[in-house]
């Protein structure tokens, strides 16, 4: 079996399939990158029983290309802030980090990673409450990570937390999920960007072969829904998987 699984994915994916195997004697051979990306090698024609992606989008585009037979929810996420200690100054919030002209921000890249789609929600919703200084935010914005060709982050490191510590950026929004390990990275702080900014990412994936159909469902089983909260992502946030047993059998 296979699959294609986005990069944010990649720690809490290990646990994921050792439970997975535990319970259905069954091993997936995974591939991870950003989940624009992933979606057009599955569009090029590259074989996958099962993709999961950061957002809705890719899947459900997959979904009426007739390419995927379910797209279901199984996980969410939110949006943080890891800021360079040295950079920040008494009365900071996690806004006004973001406000200083002086500071350069990274971020990772719309459309081919839609944890830059939702960083450019972000911009959307500061512009509509503070007009000006969204985009003025976005404007200064540097796509560092997730696209075709931008930089690689090296096996183990964050984007956060490698970007910041090569000097490259002094600040970066990237996934909340992230968040416990970069607060035990010396010299580096978290700020927490508030859930009324509306901004949540709804992880979600795309069926393509129906022999994935076991994976599927034990992703939004308890024991997986357990799994994923310990690595903090939230709750599918989906009914559809509120009565599915814990256990999986594939054969």
């Amino acid at each position: 079996m296979k699959a294609l699984v986005a990069g944010s994915l990649r720690a809490v994916w290990q646990p994921l399939m050792a439970a997975f195997y535990e319970l259905s004697g069954e091993r997936v051979d995974t591939g991870f990158g950003p989940a624009g990306l992933l979606r057009m090698r599955i569009e090029q024609g590259e074989s996958c029983d099962l993709f999961a992606s950061a957002n809705l989008d890719h899947p459900l585009s997959l979904f009426m290309a007739g390419r995927a037979h379910q797209v279901m929810p199984f996980a969410t996420n939110r949006l943080c802030l890891t800021v360079k200690t040295d950079c920040l100054i008494p009365g900071d919030t996690w806004l006004s980090v973001l406000s200083r002209p002086e500071l350069r921000l990274g971020t990772s890249t719309p459309v081919s990673d839609p944890s830059g789609d939702y960083t450019w929600q972000l911009f959307r919703q500061i512009e509509w409450r503070y007009p000006g200084q969204g985009m003025a935010i976005q404007q200064r914005a540097q796509c560092l990570v997730g696209g075709s060709e931008t930089l690689s982050v090296p096996p183990g490191e964050t984007a956060a937390g490698w970007l910041i510590n090569q000097g490259r950026v002094d600040m970066f929004i990237g996934y909340a999920s992230y968040a416990a390990r970069l607060r035990r990275v010396t010299g580096l702080t978290v700020l927490d960007i508030p859930e009324d900014m509306g901004v949540q990412a709804q992880y979600t994936l795309a069926l393509l072969d129906m022999q994935a159909e076991c994976l599927a469902v034990f992703l939004g089983s308890p024991l997986a829904q357990k799994i994923l909260i310990a690595a903090g992502f939230g709750p599918g946030g989906d009914e559809i998987f509120a009565n599915l047993p814990a256990a999986v059998g594939c054969r």
